[in-house]
């Protein structure tokens, strides 16, 4: 295989990725271009946000043989976006790519009890609660900060008996954690059809017996703990729906949301919910509060 390393613009970044796609490379990796540096920013590019990625490092890949370079041209010509002035090519050596990504993946110790372990890997420690889940098509496997934000706090609030619901379950790490912390019921939503077969995958694997269903269906009964894992925006656009899926005197936990965006959602959910100080880990914050007895 070869690669190609460019910069460009990041709003022509995903048009020229699907292009780059359909002329025929193998794959598309995009990164801010500043990343490493003092000067990356911690945004993803969220619909509405407005604060993005200025510019996108890419790197291409291309099967042997081929004229990355003319498809390179041709990409750019489809997506209308000028052609990269510096290109970095290189080979990409053969190698075992299974054995290479697994060991990009070990044992992630989680809070103080809960440990998310591969499927190729033993757990470091038999006696915690080790959460069997390997990477996929589906965000969540503890290794992103909002992710262990989010299990940590399951792991001081959950107590036995609760029903919990995970709103945009992804691989429904979150509902696992709580069903192994004690939870009586715990259902995962997400609006990924693939997600959704990826949780439910998790949760057979890990033994335990949650519920995962389509973000369109309905949802019911009301829950002692809501946790919502997602970005600033939906989770605002979801306060109304999240506080009435919260029994009065429940919990509910946000994250996937940036330090700078906290108070703008605690805003959003101030009707209904009084908040904790937030938590914090790597510019991500997660929000907990518990509702009002009184909240209408």
């Amino acid at each position: 295989m070869k690669s190609l390393r460019f910069e460009i613009d990041a709003g022509h970044a995903e048009r020229l990725g699907d292009c780059l796609i359909a002329a025929g490379a193998l794959s598309v990796a995009s990164e801010d271009a500043l990343a490493g540096t003092p000067a990356e920013l911690p945004w993803f590019d969220e619909p509405g946000e407005g604060r993005g990625w200025q510019r996108v490092r890419m790197e291409v890949l291309f099967a042997d043989g081929a004229d990355e370079k003319a498809l390179l041209r041709l990409a750019c010509a489809a997506a209308g976006v000028a052609p990269a002035l510096e290109i970095s090519a290189q080979p990409v050596p053969d190698q075992d790519w299974v054995r290479a990504t697994r060991l990009q993946f070990t044992p992630l110790r989680a809070g103080e009890r809960i440990w998310v372990v591969p499927s190729w890997c033993a757990p470091p420690d038999a006696r915690a609660i080790n959460i069997v889940l390997d990477p996929g098509l589906a965000f969540g496997t503890g290794s992103h900060a909002t992710t262990r934000l989010c299990l940590r706090w399951l792991e001081r609030n959950v107590r036995r008996g609760d029903v919990v619901l995970d709103y945009g379950c992804g691989s429904g790490i979150l509902a696992i954690a709580a069903m192994k912390l004690g939870a009586a019921k715990a259902t995962g939503v997400d609006i990924d059809p693939p997600a959704l077969a990826a949780a439910a995958q998790n949760a057979a694997r890990n033994r335990v017996a949650c519920e995962f269903i389509d973000a369109a269906a309905p949802i019911a009964p009301m829950a002692d703990i809501v946790i919502a894992n997602i970005l600033a925006n939906p989770l605002q656009v979801l306060a109304p729906l999240l506080a009435a899926r919260t029994r009065p005197g429940g919990c509910i936990a946000l994250s996937g949301i940036l330090e700078p965006q906290a108070e703008e959602v605690v805003r959003a959910y101030a009707r209904w919910f009084g908040f904790e100080p937030p938590e914090a880990e790597e510019g991500w914050v997660l929000l907990a509060g518990r509702r009002s007895d009184t909240a209408c």
